[in-house]
């Protein structure tokens, strides 16, 4: 059960992505956290992830997420917005992004 609201914990998650705060990343996520990228390809565990995480903040320094619309229903949140990053092309444009939250901690 969430006491915070779905919507303030993804906001939360992608100010750590923005500012490559890797241990407020891996603290919000769930032990079995999952990530689907946008080819579908899906990674598992808090442990795999905050070490993908750190991969990919020193692959692309200047990442960041803008978002523009944010939504929820329930523990799954919807997040409409942007990416930037200089050297990777394919990070700059629209991205429809989602989040499903488990007691205050990003599950996917």
């Amino acid at each position: 059960m969430n006491t915070k609201d779905p919507k303030f914990i993804a906001l939360q998650f992608n100010e750590y992505i923005n500012a490559r705060g890797i241990d407020g990343l891996s603290n919000l996520m769930t032990e079995n956290h999952t990530f689907i990228d946008t080819g579908n390809g899906v990674n598992t565990g808090k442990e795999h992830m905050t070490i993908g995480w750190k991969e990919f903040f020193e692959n692309y320094p200047d990442y960041k997420n803008i978002f523009v619309k944010v939504e929820s229903q329930d523990n799954f949140v919807t997040i409409l917005g942007h990416a930037t990053c200089s050297n990777e092309e394919f990070f700059n444009g629209q991205f429809l992004w989602s989040a499903k939250i488990e007691n205050d901690l990003v599950a996917e």
